[in-house]
């Protein structure tokens, strides 16, 4: 019986995801759309984040690899017309690239001081940029076509794709040994090395999945845009962004940052709308309630507080 009830709830969910899929861009006005393109985007970068911390490094440097994504297919584009889906994948392989030199450089470090590096990273790269006008634009920036000819369906299909590509790799590592590897780096380096675990390998590693992914969304991101400016995709704020929705989500998990992020964007959104500038403290506000009332975030507040309270509900009923 309880496999029928399971079957049964199964495909009831996978009517509910091909109608969300199929239907949901074509009935949604141009502002909710719009909205939720935003959000896939952000549970890519807050997805791409929490693979990197799995191993105990915190980054505070994502906007590099955003920015590096963004200008690479933008700069692909305007020098040899690079078709956009093309520049966004030249700019997912850049990020890991520079993934690779850079994480060999710093991945070394532990706590605190890989994270001050990763700002420093960032910043340096906003500088450069800003330094190189006739190559990149300067503070000018650079426009880039609209993505599928301002197609916003065609948009909304891609990032989807980008997504569930993400999900699926984080559910892959979770599954492979990799999880393991990296839960070991992450409680105790020096105890990973003796059981036989190289640490900086397996951290290179997962800063070059992460590096993938950022990068994509950052491609994705300057054609969605049409526009992009140093200091927009190489700013602090893509970073703060990157660490807060996982963080309010539950970390080490796949539903953590999914859930996160819809949550801290809806607020975000509505502060936007509700308060001016108040969209701007919203993660300085989401990152006070975590610390103080919920550190292991929602996901971590569900499995200890709320769940208990069902069970023995359920068992004195």
């Amino acid at each position: 019986m309880n496999r029928l009830i399971s079957g049964k709830s199964f495909i009831v969910l996978i009517v509910l995801a091909v109608v969300l899929i199929f239907f949901y861009p074509r009935v949604m006005d141009s502002y909710f759309l719009h909205l939720t393109i935003a959000i896939f985007l952000a549970m890519i970068l807050a997805s791409s984040w929490d693979i990197l911390a799995r191993t105990g490094q915190v980054s505070v440097g994502q906007a590099g690899l955003f920015g590096i994504g963004a200008y690479a297919s933008a700069l692909l584009y305007q020098w040899i017309h690079l078709p956009p889906v093309l520049g966004i994948l030249a700019g997912g392989i850049l990020a890991v690239i520079l993934a690779v030199g850079i994480g060999y450089l710093t991945l070394r470090l532990r706590g605190i001081y890989f994270s001050i590096t990763t700002i420093a990273f960032a910043e340096a790269l906003a500088v450069i940029w800003l330094m190189i006008p006739d190559i990149t634009g300067g503070a000018m920036g650079v426009s880039t076509p609209p993505l599928f000819g301002g197609n916003r369906i065609l948009a909304y299909y891609l990032i989807l794709a980008i997504l569930a590509l993400v999900i699926m790799t984080v559910w892959l590592i979770e599954k492979s040994r990799l999880n393991f590897a990296f839960t070991a780096i992450r409680q105790n380096e020096d105890v990973a090395n003796v059981m036989g675990i190289n640490p900086t390998r397996y951290k290179v590693l997962a800063f070059m999945i992460s590096a993938f992914f950022t990068g994509l969304a950052g491609g994705f991101y300057s054609h969605y845009n049409t526009y992009i400016i140093p200091y927009e995709v190489f700013g602090l704020n893509v970073s703060i962004a990157c660490l807060v929705m996982p963080i309010f989500g539950g970390l080490y998990t796949i539903l953590g940052p999914v859930i996160g992020t819809i949550l801290v964007k809806v607020i975000e959104e509505f502060l936007r709308v509700t308060v001016p500038y108040g969209h701007q403290i919203a993660y300085g506000l989401i990152l006070v309630v975590v610390v103080l009332f919920m550190p292991d975030g929602l996901i971590g507040l569900w499995k200890k507080r709320i769940k208990p309270l069902f069970l023995k509900k359920s068992s004195v009923g």
